[in-house]
Protein backbone atom coordinates (compact mmCIF):
# COMPACT_ATOMS: atom_id res chain seq x y z
CA UNK A 1 0.00 0.00 0.00
CA UNK A 2 1.23 3.59 -0.84
CA UNK A 3 0.74 6.26 1.15
CA UNK A 4 -2.42 7.71 -0.27
CA UNK A 5 -3.82 4.39 -0.26
CA UNK A 6 -2.76 4.00 3.76
CA UNK A 7 -4.71 7.31 4.35
CA UNK A 8 -7.85 6.60 2.57
CA UNK A 9 -7.69 3.24 4.22
CA UNK A 10 -7.65 4.79 8.03
CA UNK A 11 -10.12 7.72 7.31
CA UNK A 12 -12.53 5.20 6.00
CA UNK A 13 -12.03 2.84 8.89
CA UNK A 14 -12.48 6.22 11.43
CA UNK A 15 -16.03 6.71 9.32
CA UNK A 16 -16.83 2.89 10.40
CA UNK A 17 -16.27 3.70 13.73
CA UNK A 18 -18.69 6.81 13.45
CA UNK A 19 -21.03 4.37 12.16
CA UNK A 20 -20.61 1.55 14.89
CA UNK A 21 -21.19 4.38 17.87
CA UNK A 22 -24.19 5.69 16.28
CA UNK A 23 -25.77 2.02 15.90
CA UNK A 24 -24.54 2.26 19.63
CA UNK A 25 -25.52 5.03 20.60
CA UNK A 26 -29.47 4.49 19.59
CA UNK A 27 -29.62 0.72 21.64
CA UNK A 28 -28.61 2.65 24.45
CA UNK A 29 -31.68 5.59 23.99
CA UNK A 30 -33.74 2.53 23.93
CA UNK A 31 -32.49 0.65 27.07
CA UNK A 32 -33.09 3.99 28.85
CA UNK A 33 -36.65 4.44 27.29
CA UNK A 34 -37.57 0.89 28.91
CA UNK A 35 -35.43 1.94 32.09
CA UNK A 36 -37.50 5.06 32.85
CA UNK A 37 -41.17 2.92 31.67
CA UNK A 38 -39.93 0.75 34.67
CA UNK A 39 -39.57 3.37 37.13
CA UNK A 40 -35.41 2.17 37.53
CA UNK A 41 -33.99 6.23 37.08
CA UNK A 42 -30.38 4.96 38.09
CA UNK A 43 -30.14 2.65 35.29
CA UNK A 44 -31.77 5.10 33.18
CA UNK A 45 -29.32 7.62 33.73
CA UNK A 46 -26.64 5.41 33.08
CA UNK A 47 -27.44 4.37 29.93
CA UNK A 48 -28.38 8.44 29.12
CA UNK A 49 -24.33 8.91 29.95
CA UNK A 50 -23.30 5.55 27.72
CA UNK A 51 -25.55 6.72 24.65
CA UNK A 52 -24.25 10.79 24.70
CA UNK A 53 -20.59 8.99 25.29
CA UNK A 54 -21.22 7.17 22.06
CA UNK A 55 -22.69 9.96 20.66
CA UNK A 56 -19.57 12.05 21.34
CA UNK A 57 -17.36 9.23 19.86
CA UNK A 58 -19.23 9.47 16.71
CA UNK A 59 -18.33 12.60 15.88
CA UNK A 60 -15.09 12.49 17.26
CA UNK A 61 -14.53 9.61 14.85
CA UNK A 62 -15.62 11.90 12.02
CA UNK A 63 -13.82 15.02 12.17
CA UNK A 64 -10.59 12.55 12.65
CA UNK A 65 -11.66 11.06 9.70
CA UNK A 66 -11.68 14.41 7.80
CA UNK A 67 -9.03 15.71 9.05
CA UNK A 68 -6.78 12.25 7.63
CA UNK A 69 -8.16 13.45 4.33
CA UNK A 70 -7.07 16.78 4.63
CA UNK A 71 -3.67 15.94 5.42
CA UNK A 72 -3.37 13.34 2.92
CA UNK A 73 -4.01 15.72 0.04
CA UNK A 74 -1.51 18.38 1.54
CA UNK A 75 1.11 16.15 2.60
CA UNK A 76 0.82 12.15 1.38
CA UNK A 77 4.77 11.57 2.05
CA UNK A 78 4.73 12.62 6.14
CA UNK A 79 2.76 10.11 6.67
CA UNK A 80 4.11 6.28 6.55
CA UNK A 81 3.12 5.62 10.28
CA UNK A 82 -0.33 7.05 9.94
CA UNK A 83 -1.76 3.64 11.07
CA UNK A 84 0.39 3.88 14.54
CA UNK A 85 -0.66 7.50 14.67
CA UNK A 86 -4.64 7.09 14.49
CA UNK A 87 -4.16 4.06 17.03
CA UNK A 88 -2.86 6.14 19.38
CA UNK A 89 -5.38 9.14 18.63
CA UNK A 90 -8.13 6.60 18.64
CA UNK A 91 -7.04 5.42 22.41
CA UNK A 92 -6.51 8.98 23.99
CA UNK A 93 -10.11 10.17 22.37
CA UNK A 94 -11.66 6.71 23.84
CA UNK A 95 -10.31 7.15 27.30
CA UNK A 96 -11.04 11.01 27.48
CA UNK A 97 -14.57 10.82 26.02
CA UNK A 98 -15.16 7.73 28.70
CA UNK A 99 -14.12 10.07 31.68
CA UNK A 100 -16.24 13.14 31.01
CA UNK A 101 -20.15 12.69 29.99
CA UNK A 102 -21.77 16.29 30.40
CA UNK A 103 -24.42 16.49 32.59
CA UNK A 104 -26.98 18.63 31.57
CA UNK A 105 -26.52 16.64 28.07
CA UNK A 106 -27.64 13.60 30.09
CA UNK A 107 -30.18 14.96 31.72
CA UNK A 108 -31.97 16.11 28.40
CA UNK A 109 -31.46 12.68 26.95
CA UNK A 110 -33.60 11.32 30.09
CA UNK A 111 -36.40 13.63 29.64
CA UNK A 112 -36.20 13.10 25.64
CA UNK A 113 -36.26 9.61 26.09
CA UNK A 114 -39.42 10.13 28.59
CA UNK A 115 -41.27 12.33 26.64
CA UNK A 116 -40.79 9.65 23.80
CA UNK A 117 -42.50 7.00 26.40
CA UNK A 118 -45.36 9.25 27.16
CA UNK A 119 -44.12 10.15 31.37
CA UNK A 120 -43.28 12.97 33.07
CA UNK A 121 -39.96 12.98 34.42
CA UNK A 122 -40.48 15.20 36.86
CA UNK A 123 -43.53 13.07 38.08
CA UNK A 124 -41.65 10.05 38.65
CA UNK A 125 -38.91 11.03 40.31
CA UNK A 126 -39.26 12.15 44.18
CA UNK A 127 -37.67 15.70 44.58
CA UNK A 128 -34.03 15.62 45.56
CA UNK A 129 -33.44 12.58 44.02
CA UNK A 130 -32.15 14.32 40.44
CA UNK A 131 -28.29 13.38 40.97
CA UNK A 132 -28.21 10.85 43.32
CA UNK A 133 -24.84 9.39 44.80
CA UNK A 134 -25.52 5.69 43.70
CA UNK A 135 -25.64 6.85 40.31
CA UNK A 136 -22.42 8.41 40.10
CA UNK A 137 -20.80 5.43 42.20
CA UNK A 138 -22.91 3.36 39.09
CA UNK A 139 -21.60 5.29 36.59
CA UNK A 140 -17.82 5.06 37.92
CA UNK A 141 -18.10 1.70 38.21
CA UNK A 142 -19.45 1.50 34.64
CA UNK A 143 -16.77 3.66 33.49
CA UNK A 144 -13.97 1.27 35.16
CA UNK A 145 -15.71 -1.65 33.38
CA UNK A 146 -15.43 -0.25 29.77
CA UNK A 147 -11.86 0.84 30.44
CA UNK A 148 -10.86 -2.53 31.60
CA UNK A 149 -12.91 -4.22 28.55
CA UNK A 150 -11.30 -1.72 26.50
CA UNK A 151 -7.74 -3.05 28.00
CA UNK A 152 -8.55 -6.60 27.06
CA UNK A 153 -9.55 -6.21 23.59
CA UNK A 154 -6.24 -4.43 23.18
CA UNK A 155 -4.29 -7.31 24.71
CA UNK A 156 -6.16 -9.97 22.05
Amino acid sequence: LDNKDRNCFAAKELQRNSKKCDKEEKLEKAKVKKAIQKGNMEVARIHAENAIRQKNQSVNFLRMSARISALMDKFEHQFETLDVQTAQMEDSMSSTTTLTTPQNQVESLLHEMADEAGLDLNMELPQGQTGSVGTSVASTEQDELSQRLAKLRDQM
